[in-house]
């Protein structure tokens, strides 16, 4: 059976495999803090579906409180063990919203009827800014379907990735960010094509670029919002020339054998 992903924009993106819907770092906003939303309409409602929502970390554009109170009731969620006690909204919305939140730690396993959900390490500050102790993991997350699809949240490139990550069939990889620099614990195009290299998947799709930019900064570098996307595909095809790199467009969905 094929695979169906469905880029929203940012990190959140829809992935189907084996009748199941799941949905990474939800986020359904025009305008977050400083940020706005300057490519691609807001989600429809039906973006909000999903048996399974995967969050990656605690920054509030991956967990974001009312794009999860937009999940319907019953919708399980996956969040870095500790996450409750760093985000007490997350409880209240949870609790409001009938959500079932589970807390997660890398190595642990987590099944979805037909597909098992394996919680992986990411080289990323998972605190909850601007306040918090660094007690929370970032984490990426490998969906068992019919494929093996690794949805990577956000993180730096580290030497043991294949080894942690495993063999993947499908690689969701962040490529950019949402200002003119990145700090690290991210992946630019060219870290992400290296990644794509250690990772070696049949296909890989960009994300968490082109999406949300500062406010009164168009002017400031603006090939950061834009490029990231081709240019991975472009490094991709020198490092990694065996994978099948595809860029969809906002709210388009490709479906990968």
């Amino acid at each position: 059976m094929p695979v169906d992903i469905t880029w929203w924009g940012h990190a959140t993106c829809t992935v189907e495999d084996r009748g199941v819907r799941l949905l990474t770092d939800p986020l359904f906003a025009r305008r977050l803090a400083h940020l706005r939303r300057r490519r691609g309409a807001v989600p429809p409602p039906e973006a909000a579906e999903a048996e399974v929502a995967l969050v990656s970390h605690l920054h509030a554009d991956h967990l974001h409180l009312p794009s999860l109170a937009r999940l319907a009731p019953g919708t399980r969620l996956l969040v870095p063990r500790g996450a409750g006690r760093a985000v007490p909204g997350l409880v209240r919305v949870a609790r409001l919203r009938g959500l079932s939140v589970t807390e997660v730690a890398p190595g642990e396993t987590v099944g979805a009827g037909p597909v098992e959900i394996r919680v992986v390490a990411a080289r990323h500050d998972g605190r909850r800014l601007p306040f918090g102790p660094r007690t929370v993991p970032a984490l990426g997350y490998v969906v068992h379907g019919s494929a093996v699809t690794y949805f990577a949240g956000d993180t730096g490139l580290f030497d043991t990735m294949a080894r942690e990550v495993g063999p993947v069939d499908v690689a969701l990889l962040p490529v950019g960010g949402w200002g003119p620099y990145l700090g690290p614990g991210h992946l630019d195009p060219g870290r992400a094509a290296r990644a794509l290299a250690l990772l070696a998947p049949a296909a890989a799709v960009p994300v968490h670029y082109g999406t949300y930019w500062p406010v009164g900064m168009d002017a400031v570098r603006p090939h950061e919002f834009h490029a990231p996307g081709e240019e991975f595909a472009r490094a991709a095809a020198r490092l990694a020339p065996k994978v099948s790199v595809r860029v969809p467009d906002h709210g388009e969905r490709v479906r990968l054998p």
